[in-house]
């Protein structure tokens, strides 16, 4: 079966305080669904359109188990405490 990496980078983050409750919340969510956090944070790099945005990697055992942690009740309190706190793009995909 192959692994699943979630990948979130976020467009802005307009209330920093809500950001850092949803880290909070929504570490723990990720790693007890399973979740190995593989990086965060800023780019050190980019090249062609890329944006120099944070970003989130996060590895699953599959898409069924990322897709879970993402609809658990546990990440949607981590969702609430974000709120309108940042935009995000997130997505879910099969490794090769």
């Amino acid at each position: 079966m192959a692994k699943a990496y979630w990948v979130a980078t976020y467009r802005s983050i307009s209330k920093p305080e809500a950001m850092a409750e949803y880290g909070r919340l929504a570490g723990p969510a990720i790693l007890a669904g399973g979740g190995k956090f593989l990086a965060r944070g800023m780019p050190s790099q980019v090249y062609e359109i890329g944006l120099h945005e944070r970003v989130v990697l996060i590895e699953f055992d599959s898409v069924a188990q990322a897709v879970a942690v993402h609809d658990s009740e546990q990440y949607a309190t981590a969702l609430a405490a974000l709120g309108d706190g940042a935009q995000r793009d997130i997505r879910i995909i099969e490794g090769a």
